[in-house]
């Protein structure tokens, strides 16, 4: 399994419009949509608007969410009790009636996000999922091997240190707080957001400090 989602061996060329007739499950959604439409059950502009929505979402919101986590002990207590109501309160909306659930990452517990069945994944924090979270030997992997999982990231997790694996669901999704890094006690909110990764979040990877002669802006 890789480590990154970038880490793949196929052809890079990218797929030219009209290099492929659409599939069955294109077919069958341009069918119901246009037929949605035409019964007036939804607009044309709805769905649009929808998309944009979709495309604005991206793991610098959840990275926003863990350095306010990070500086401020009661927002993080409000976010721990209810993940959903603390993003909110960062101006992050919810398009859908699912349950956002913030798992803490300490010196004697790590966690671990899965969705075993699909690819349930907190969308609104952290827009759409990397390609190995959707894959099935991650999704197998994650539960039965985790600290083997974790290993293939290049997270060694101490043998002391218990990993709690979280299986997401239709109606429930997890993001992970991770611990903050030692030597980040004069970091601003923003420079703290910027080391915060999607895998991160997660719980694949710690956040770290950039390599020496990296800078945080």
């Amino acid at each position: 399994m890789p480590a990154h989602d970038h880490d793949h061996d196929h052809d890079h060329t990218p797929i030219q419009a009209g290099d492929q007739p659409p599939g069955y499950y294109e077919i069958m959604e341009t069918a119901i949509r246009e037929l949605l439409v035409e019964k007036g059950l939804i607009k044309a502009g709805e769905i649009r608007r929808q998309v944009e929505v979709l495309d604005s979402r991206n793991p610098a919101l959840g990275a926003k969410v863990v350095a306010r986590a990070w500086v401020d002990p009661g927002f993080r207590a409000r976010l721990l009790a209810n993940g959903r109501a603390g993003c909110e309160e960062l101006g992050i909306s919810f398009y859908d009636d699912t349950q956002l659930i913030v798992l803490e990452n300490t010196d004697k517990v790590h966690n671990l996000i899965v969705c075993t069945l699909c690819s349930c994944y907190p969308r609104p924090v952290l827009g759409l999922p990397p390609d190995w979270y959707k894959a099935k030997p991650y999704r197998a992997r994650a539960v039965i091997e985790p600290r083997a999982v974790l290993a293939e990231f290049g997270t060694h997790i101490p043998d002391d240190v218990e990993i709690r694996v979280s299986d997401s669901t239709a109606t429930i999704r997890f993001l992970v707080l991770p611990q903050r890094p030692e030597g980040t006690e004069d970091f601003n909110e923003e420079q703290l957001a910027a080391l915060v990764t999607r895998d991160a979040m997660i719980g694949v990877v710690p956040v770290e400090l950039p390599a020496a002669g990296g800078a945080v802006q």
